[in-house]
């Protein structure tokens, strides 16, 4: 049987592919080129290439091998196939193809291999370093890690060092330039000898008629640079030395010594031909020479050898024009020398294209097109044709516009972004993905600050790596308070961010209180200090004859030198700190999560819509977790030295992986964009010398930093340079003038495919725009000859030029520099949006005083003889019953969340509930001041009499109790931080000195509502909470018998062992290797822990029989061991789904396995809601009607299979969950 693109498309479900696609995935089985342009599917193709291969039988599924550059490309490429795969497997067409079942039996068995380059270079070190020799269990380094040992290389030389440089430029230098060397296979001392020979050519060039005797300056850095050069040659020889005592190895090492061992050693080569027939390379245009050499040695063949006779089907997939990696090492001319390097016998291997956009609009695509024109028309460069739009493609919108000045550009920026998600919402939709574009990090924030003024929610993608994060700056502050006092840069941070937002006036007299702190000097006596005394006192001394601004946070003195709120928070502050400084001997990971609790980091980032969430404090505790594995000595002072050699070695670590977010602007750089799209994509500040960007560093004739261009890898790639032997001086510098211009051109063509990149982002609106006066300077810019060059094509691409700025005439001042700057402090969080969010936690405020008023009433109903509560209550307010305690309604143990027992303040960063100190020093009172403090209104009548309610002498109503509902941050704060059960005793946010009502001396007021509450609770049922996350057992025992879930939930217990359990359990996995499925299960989800009566461990044989006689046996499932979370009803259902069938109508079937025997038809009914949950589940998973899906038991033992009728659909489940009784 012949099998097609098509025809294999159709037979698992998915989409036909375009000619083009249908090319690339029925190829013949030898090397293959396949130039794909942005958005054209290039992964969904590679994906279908490697299930044709296997269901043709040209390769099994273990000899498929794909690599890629990050770990997310990888695991996408990774699920994609393997996804495929098992429609495959479950697939009738495999009948069909085989009918003798191999190899069905081997795509079940077989499991692709898809990882990193780097993964893989690491795998074949570890394999074959003893080759060469090297270490191959060799530690890999971390940057940073790389950066603290070349620093200890460079502070202890001892030799002399002809660098005028500082010790952390010279470790840069050693790091860049052992790099280079490493990427590039060059040898130590053809750069030694290049570089004198060029020193020296130039120092001693003659002086040419006419020409000063002096030479210029940039001709003695030229000469410097060479010279520098080889001083650090010694340097990075000896960082490779200390590298190979430690038995460690970096990144470039990796690569490198993998890069030998396969050029060097054909036998590794051979090995790996044998296991994988099948090699898919993603992103090749941005390999390096060293990758270049390690993958044509393994699957191509070195210049120089013989033709090979074994053609493997090696894929390259890449596109010339998004080639923007050049300053990390990515070799551009790797892609045109693919089908060189990979040959099928002595012929290049084929080329395909892929040059359909699913992205991009005709419009973006026209304009794509007319940048990328010079890139595809270049000698030598791979043919490459114009990116078309698809079938479906609808009309974009693209605009372009010049502005007077910066602001006015970024103002245009901003309003034509905010009119979108105007019109989205008016017209109903969802709001627009959305993202501005940056060259330069330093534009992000003024263009994030005016997003914001406009109401628009913004994500700073990347602003200056992971410990730039406000997060993870936050919390490393706090760290850092603790291991030092005199910390005053942390203390600064957090005093005036978003949850302190502490004012001048108090800051000025905390650190009054600071100085005041100080002792006095020895033999010092009273009157002014004379000028040695003063210039003493500047000295730094020992940190114990000093006193921080921790000093001042732990006693800060009289209250009435700040204002009230500022007082309540330099206390609070003091007391989160001296708790963490208690717990420094807590292992570092457990430290921190203590330190991120204390700021409230994790209920904000929670609270943080979109998928960004806690990804930078993941990554953070990731990293120190690491730190404390690797480190010799894992202490919190080592961890603060590490992170702040990571600014400088790692520009601040590497961020949590972000992935666009649909509720708000992102603002990132082009190079971060790489592989995204949004629906509206604005570029700004297209304006010479900015984009096109100018390199900062130099290179390789101005950096010693930088291998020569005659010693790169890829030298054959880039302008050549040819000093004349005998030249003079005048000659020298034409050579090197031209060679450096030339280098210049090169660049400029890497920022036109950096602008390529950046206009296939935009899947329906572009906007494009510059200006003419900067932020600064006195002479206006140029426009970007890219905008220049947009600008040009709008007609003919069917965008339009909104404005075009006048030229500046001569003696024009910049407006934009004379302009006032100001800003707020303390600044609001909240921004634009100030005024709503207040207006919100207004109405929470009036909800929350009415849900106090409702909540007595109920208490006096329920102290009626006979009266009962509901049982099962939905919502977050029915734990405990409010109890008075003289300040309002408040709460009790269950508020609070932290490690010593805190939650959320009213002082929480973000702003909703934030009271600050004015900038003179005033309360400015924030407008969910009392949210918190009503929402404390939680008090089980289990704690009512305890030091909650307050007792008879230890304190009682205030003068604040006239009315309960009433707001008061005071009362909030210490009512959240009465101790927990197990917290303690020096815990922060610790209760004050209970305050007498002189009304009331003794307490009787609160001891009545004790009694009332005590009664209260005599006369009711106990109040059970449902979970906001419900396993779908949960769900079935909630329609079986809700009484019995209450009391489970009221106080869970261990189950017994349940040998049953057990073999249902083993019956499902011995299912999984059947259908060649191997899931990660949580706990509450493990196959045939739910089954009533599974069966015994002498009867899986039997039950593994009854199977194979059953008209299951011969179906394969299209997916087996299903994860799902769906919400009903504001509940998450959470379920595993035991198989899938897809059936002759094109339906499917959910079909769970039970290993005991069928139910009573009193049972069935509840059980079928089982069912109803995995229908709508899969349904929803393939955006389909559910009316298209069924399901079924099959009772293994017994041979039956029940198919319920009329399962519940989305309404009725809503209904089973509505019917639970909400108490208002």
């Amino acid at each position: 049987m012949s099998l097609s693109p098509a025809s294999l498309a159709a037979a698992l479900g998915l989409p036909p592919p375009t000619e083009e696609q249908a090319a690339v995935i029925a190829a013949p089985s030898r090397p293959a080129l396949v130039v794909a342009g942005a958005g054209a599917g290039k992964t969904e193709t590679m994906a279908a290439r490697v299930v044709w291969l296997v269901a043709t039988g040209q390769v099994l599924p273990e000899q498929v091998l794909g690599l890629t550059f990050t770990r997310k490309a990888a695991q996408q490429l990774g699920q994609r196939v393997r996804s495929r795969l098992r429609r495959l497997a479950g697939s009738p067409l495999l009948d069909e193809l085989d009918p003798t079942g191999v190899r069905r039996a081997s795509v079940l068995a077989g499991e692709p291999t898809v990882s990193t380059y780097h993964a893989y270079a690491g795998r074949l070190v570890a394999e074959h370093a003893l080759r060469l020799p090297a270490e191959p269990a060799a530690r890999l380094l971390t940057q940073t890690a790389s950066w603290q040992l070349a620093h200890r290389v460079v502070s202890t030389w001892a030799d002399d060092l002809e660098i005028d440089r500082v010790p952390a430029t010279v470790t840069g230098y050693l790091l860049a330039l052992a790099g280079e060397i490493g990427e590039h296979l060059a040898d130590p001392a053809a750069v030694r000898r290049l570089a004198h020979e060029m020193a020296d050519a130039l120092e001693n060039a003659p002086r040419a008629k006419g020409q000063r005797a002096e030479p210029s300056q940039t001709y003695k850095r030229w000469i410097t640079a060479q010279r520098m050069r080889a001083e650090l040659l010694p340097l990075v020889e000896a960082f490779a030395a200390r590298k190979r005592a430690e038995r460690t190895i970096d990144f470039a090492d990796q690569m490198a010594i993998a890069a030998r061992v396969a050029h060097e050693h054909p036998e590794v080569g051979a090995t790996e031909r044998a296991t994988y027939r099948a090699v898919l390379l993603d992103e090749y245009q941005d390999t390096g020479h060293a990758q270049r050499v390690l993958l044509r040695a393994l699957f191509g063949r070195i210049p120089g050898t013989p033709a090979r006779d074994d053609d493997l089907s090696v894929t390259a997939v890449g596109d010339p024009c998004q080639s923007i990696y050049g300053w990390r090492g990515a070799s551009a001319g790797n892609l045109a020398r693919f089908r060189g390097d990979f040959p099928s016998g002595d012929a290049p291997a084929d080329e395909y294209g892929l040059l359909t956009s699913f992205r991009n609009p005709p419009e973006v695509l026209a304009l794509a097109n007319t940048v990328s024109e010079p890139l595809r028309t270049a000698p030598g460069a791979v043919a490459v044709g114009e990116l078309r739009a698809g079938p479906t493609a609808a009309v974009g919108d693209v605009r372009a516009a010049l502005l007077p000045d910066v602001d006015a550009e970024i103002a245009w920026m901003a309003d034509a972004v905010a009119a979108q998600w105007r019109s989205a919402d008016a017209e109903g939709r969802p709001a627009p993905t959305s993202a501005v574009l940056v060259r330069r990090r330093a534009d992000m924030d003024p263009v994030a600050a005016a997003l914001r003024a406009r109401g628009l929610p913004v994500e700073v993608v990347g602003l200056g790596g992971l410990l730039d994060t406000p997060e993870v700056r936050d919390l490393v502050s706090a760290l850092r308070l603790v291991a030092d006092p005199l910390a005053g840069p942390a203390a600064m941070r957090l005093l005036t961010g978003a949850r302190f937002r502490l004012g001048v006036a108090d800051l000025a007299a905390l650190w009054a209180r600071a100085r005041e702190l100080v002792p006095p000097m020895p033999g010092r006596g009273p009157g002014p200090l004379g000028p040695a005394e003063l210039a003493l006192g500047a000295l730094p001394g020992e940190q114990a004859e000093q006193a921080g601004i921790v000093d001042a946070l732990d006693d800060p003195g009289p209250p009435e030198q700040y204002s009230p709120a500022g007082f309540d928070r330099i206390r609070r502050l003091g007391r989160d700190l001296m708790w963490l400084r208690a717990r420094t001997s807590a292992p570092l990971t457990d430290l921190v999560a203590d330190a991120e609790r204390l700021l409230l980091l994790d209920t904000e980032t929670a609270a943080r819509p979109g998928p960004v969430g806690r990804a930078h404090l993941d990554a953070f505790a990731d990293v120190v977790a690491e730190f404390s594995a690797g480190a010799e000595v894992a202490s919190l002072t080592a961890l603060l030295d590490y992170l702040e050699t990571a600014e400088q070695a790692e520009d601040g670590l590497a961020p949590g992986e972000i992935e666009v977010t649909p509720d708000r602007v992102q603002v990132l750089t082009v190079h971060a964009a790489k592989g995204l799209e949004w629906e509206i994509v604005a570029v700004p500040h297209l304006v010479a010398q900015v984009f096109p960007g100018r390199k900062i560093g130099g290179d390789w004739l101005t950096s010693p930093a930088e291998l020569p261009v005659p010693l790169r890898g890829d030298a054959a790639d880039l302008p050549a340079f040819d000093l004349p032997a005998g030249a003079d001086r005048k000659e020298c510098e034409a050579a090197v003038t031209a060679h450096q211009r030339a280098l210049d051109d090169r660049r400029l063509v890497e920022e036109r495919r950096l602008f390529y990149v950046a206009l296939t982002r935009a899947e329906r609106v572009l906007l494009l725009s510059g200006h003419r006066w900067g932020a600064v300077g006195d002479k206006p810019r140029e426009p970007s000859e890219f905008l220049v060059e947009v600008a040009r094509a709008m007609p003919a691409a069917g965008g339009r030029v909104e404005i075009w700025a006048d030229e500046i005439g001569e003696g024009a001042s910049n407006p934009v520099a004379d302009r006032q700057v100001t800003a707020q402090w303390p600044a609001d969080p909240l921004g634009g949006r100030s005024a709503d969010v207040h207006a919100g936690a207004e109405l929470v405020r009036s909800a929350l005083r009415e849900l106090a008023r409702r909540r007595a009433d109920t208490l006096a109903a329920a102290a009626a003889p006979g009266a009962q509560l509901d049982l099962l209550v939905l919502g977050s307010d029915a734990a405990d019953v409010p109890v008075r305690d003289g300040r309002g309604w408040s709460g009790g143990a269950a508020a609070g969340t932290g490690p010593a027992g805190s939650a959320s303040d009213d002082e929480a960063s973000g702003g909703i509930a934030s009271a600050a100190t004015a900038p003179g020093g005033e309360v400015s009172g924030g407008a969910a001041s009392g949210a918190a403090a009503s929402g404390t209104a939680q008090a089980g009548a289990a704690q009512a009499g305890g030091e909650q309610a307050g007792g008879r002498g230890r304190g009682g109503a205030s003068d604040s109790a006239t009315d309960p509902g009433a707001p008061d941050p005071e009362a909030a704060g210490r009512s959240r931080a009465q101790p927990q059960s197990g917290s303690r005793p020096d815990a922060p946010h610790a209760p004050d000195a209970p305050v007498l009502d002189p009304d009331d001396p003794e307490g009787w007021a609160a001891d009545v509502d004790v009694l009332l509450a005590e009664r209260a609770a005599a006369a009711q049922r106990p109040v059970v909470e449902l979970p906001a996350h419900f396993s779908v057992s949960q769900l079935v025992e909630l329609a079986a018998d809700p009484d019995a879930l209450a009391a489970r939930l009221r106080r869970p217990l261990p189950l017994p062992p349940n040998p049953h359990a057990r073999r249902g359990t083993a019956f499902h996995a011995w299912l999984e290797q059947r259908f060649g499925a191997a899931g990660l299960l949580d706990l509450d989800e493990l196959p045939g822990a739910a089954d009533d009566g599974a069966a015994p461990d002498d009867v899986l044989e039997e039950l593994q029989d009854a199977f194979l006689a059953s008209e299951w046996a011969d179906r394969r499932p299209v997916e087996v061991e299903v994860p799902f979370e769906t919400v009903i009803a504001g509940i998450a259902v959470r379920g595993r789904m035991d198989a899938v069938f897809q059936d002759p109508d094109g339906g499917w079937t959910v079909v769970d396995w039970k290993t005991g025997p069928p139910p009573d038809e009193s049972r069935l009914g509840a059980l079928a809601v089982q069912l109803a949950a995995y229908r709508l589940a899969w349904a929803a998973l393939q955006g389909v009607d559910p009316s298209r899906v069924r399901a079924a038991f099959h009772y293994v033992r017994s041979r039956r299979t029940l198919r319920p009728a009329d399962l519940l659909d989305a309404d009725g489940l809503r209904a089973l969950l509505d019917g639970v009784p909400v108490r208002a």
